[in-house]
């Protein structure tokens, strides 16, 4: 039998909720949350990137990204609502800003200009950011440092 004395200094067992304040994990506690808003992310950019595309290839992509944002299928764990659901994003307000973003966008009389995606890539270390856009990997800082040399 143990004493008093002895339960005092016995660990508590905490549960991974109590780790946070408000009892919620965020995104970039849980790999699936962050793997999710990836998925979201890529979908709204290529949405914004192709929206007023004149090629066969930026039309295709636009209509997939367009097809998977209106649709309420949710019979699948990456569909747009169960992505929504799972992020916390009220997906009715982000489904009509989407659609009223792309209204704007094509009933503009100046020319479309090509998008650039506003947010930073994460490198593949968490603590590292990258300000370069994707694709042009290590051959731009190696000519930069050519050209700066």
């Amino acid at each position: 039998m143990q004493s008093n004395a002895a339960l005092a200094f016995e660990p508590e067992a905490i549960l991974p909720a109590q780790l946070f304040a408000n009892g919620r994990m965020d995104a970039s506690a849980m790999p699936e949350k962050r793997l999710l808003l990836a998925v979201l992310e890529e979908a709204v950019v290529t949405y914004q990137r192709y929206v007023t595309s004149t090629r066969r290839r930026g039309q295709r992509l636009f209509r997939e990204a367009e097809e998977w944002v209106v649709s309420d299928d949710a019979s699948w764990p990456c569909s747009f609502r169960n992505v929504c659901d799972v992020l916390g994003f009220d997906i009715d307000y982000l489904r009509q800003g989407l659609l009223r973003w792309r209204d704007r966008q094509r009933s503009s009389l100046t020319p479309p200009t090509p998008y650039r995606h506003p947010f930073r890539r994460l490198s593949g270390s968490r603590t590292r950011a990258i300000g370069r856009p994707i694709g042009l990997g290590d051959r731009v800082v190696v000519r930069e440092r050519t050209l700066h040399a």
